[in-house]
């Protein structure tokens, strides 16, 4: 699973926690495990991704500053939102309904835009530009930064909005966001392509980093050796999946990207839908004397 999934991860340049997670579940690994150990695996692979870009000059550190912060917020209370969930027994279906809407509509949409590019390209129709400035949404919003880097001056609420999002579903479902943190910089915010891939990993090896820790020390849920199998496949698996996306184009990848997306969201939903092969969840607890 680490290769297939590593693969997956070099082919469509994603970080594979929202497909890493519900593959460990549908093979019987528990919800809570799978979740933290996967975090586990997306801070350290995010990690090298970081360094990289970071040598190239191509991060804003003062946008990923308060990404970060509003991150870590998010990230405290995914964790609480967690361990709260757990203890009342409610994880396993709370996981599952949030994997269905989110895939779901992420992966209806991405389908929805490819199908779009993939027909312009065959009637050769110039896709519309997109327009350049500042967001209009946010123009009247207080708290103003200007993030040299990026060249963008816009308020920092919605910025600490958007990391406190990344955070929260990453504490919770134990997916990285990048999927949703690159679309939402470059389309919202407006942030220049070249600089929202290296900000995209500082933010989630930050974000990562500190859940696995809060994790560790609340539930108690992180497979150690599990992580680090998973860390050595997908390491093997991502060099043949950047290959492999070299050879194609980049609306069919988003194409593909979108049914398999949506593919995973359906699976939850399915198991959802059917009765379940055991009728009660048995949670062992300590007593802390």
């Amino acid at each position: 699973m680490g290769i297939a999934v590593g693969f997956i991860s070099g082919m469509f340049g994603v970080g594979g926690g929202f497909l890493m997670t519900p593959l460990l579940i549908f093979v019987g690994i528990p919800p809570a495990v799978s979740v933290v150990t996967v975090t586990a695996h997306m801070a350290a692979s995010s990690a090298s991704g970081a360094i990289a870009y970071w040598r190239k000059g191509a991060i804003d550190f003062g946008l990923a500053g308060v990404l970060l912060l509003g991150g870590m917020v998010g990230t405290g209370l995914g964790v609480w939102v967690f361990t709260i969930l757990r203890r009342f027994g409610q994880l396993d279906l709370a996981i599952g309904i949030s994997y269905v809407l989110l895939l779901g509509i992420i992966g209806s949409l991405m389908i929805g835009e490819s199908v779009q590019a993939i027909l312009r390209s065959r009637r050769k129709t110039a896709q519309p530009p997109r327009l350049a400035g500042k967001p209009r949404w946010f123009a009247g919003l207080p708290f103003r930064m200007h993030f040299r880097r990026s060249n963008l001056d816009v308020s920092v609420l919605p910025v600490l909005a958007i990391g406190g999002g990344i955070g929260f579903l990453g504490a919770v479902m134990g997916i990285s966001g990048g999927f949703m943190l690159v679309p939402a910089l470059i389309y919202l915010l407006r942030v220049p392509t070249g600089v929202v891939l290296g900000t995209s990993l500082v933010l989630t090896l930050a974000t990562m980093a500190a859940a696995v820790l809060m994790h560790a020390l609340s539930s108690l849920s992180l497979d150690v050796v599990l992580a680090l199998i998973l860390m050595v496949g997908g390491v093997m698996g991502a060099q043949f999946g950047a290959r492999a996306g070299q050879a194609m184009r980049g609306e069919q990848l988003r194409l593909l990207l979108g049914l398999l997306v949506l593919a995973v969201g359906l699976r939850f939903l399915i198991d959802l839908a059917l009765p379940p092969g055991e009728m009660f969840t048995v949670l062992q607890t300590e007593r802390v004397r």
